[in-house]
């Protein structure tokens, strides 16, 4: 899902870097202090994740963890994204510094977009992290990992065909070439959920999201 340089057009970069500083504004003032740590373990997951890759087009399709991301750290998970990307871009020229904006936009909504889909199925208001101590829901998590998935390629397929209708092809070839991606992103994402529970039920991530308050109190 990394957007190289020289592909979008430039209303299209200018619209993804606004919506990318927004999110980034929002996630930054959900993230207290205090779970900067689990913010960064995060992040660098997301780094990895896409350190292998296979080459698409302007594009590249690898596993992402951006269900994970969403449902660990809720919005926090824009600015986590941001930096992995920004690393990614500067070090190993995965994705351009001007597309920056859009690919932070496309996974940060895809993360978001499987954190509202695990509080929904899941039932429960308050952050995510509360609902691993209380009780983990594979298919949410699975539908979450999926969904995530499948809303960043969507997001891409749009961003390219807006930039030029040549590039219609390309997204669709990226857009195919993601659906069994997201299968297998969906159950990577359920099992990494599950273990964390069984595993570490005390240990709580994001908790940028319950706004401060000591999750160790739910």
């Amino acid at each position: 899902m990394h957007i190289s340089e020289g592909v979008l057009s430039v209303p299209v970069i200018a619209v993804g870097w606004g919506t990318a500083l927004a999110g980034i504004s929002i996630g930054l003032k959900k993230t207290p202090v205090h779970t900067l740590p689990e913010t960064a373990l995060i992040s660098a997951v997301l780094f990895l994740a896409s350190l292998v890759h296979v080459p698409l087009g302007p594009s590249s399709i690898h596993l992402t963890m951006l269900g994970l991301a969403g449902i660990l750290l809720g919005w926090s998970a824009v600015p986590a994204l941001f930096i992995a990307l920004l690393l990614q871009s500067m070090l190993f020229q995965f994705g351009g510094l001007l597309s920056l904006g859009v690919n932070t936009t496309v996974m940060g909504t895809a993360a978001l977009s499987a954190f509202g889909t695990w509080r929904f199925f899941s039932g429960r208001k308050g952050g995510p992290q509360r609902l691993l101590m209380t009780g983990t829901k594979p298919a949410a998590a699975f539908i979450g990992g999926f969904l995530a998935v499948i809303t960043g390629s969507i997001l891409v397929t749009l961003s390219l065909f807006l930039s030029s209708r040549d590039l219609f092809s390309t997204a669709t070839l990226m857009f195919a070439a993601n659906l069994p991606l997201a299968a297998v992103e969906g159950v990577i994402t359920a099992f990494c959920v599950v273990f964390l529970q069984r595993m570490l039920p005390h240990y709580v991530f994001g908790s940028a999201n319950l706004g401060g308050k000591n999750p160790k109190k739910f």
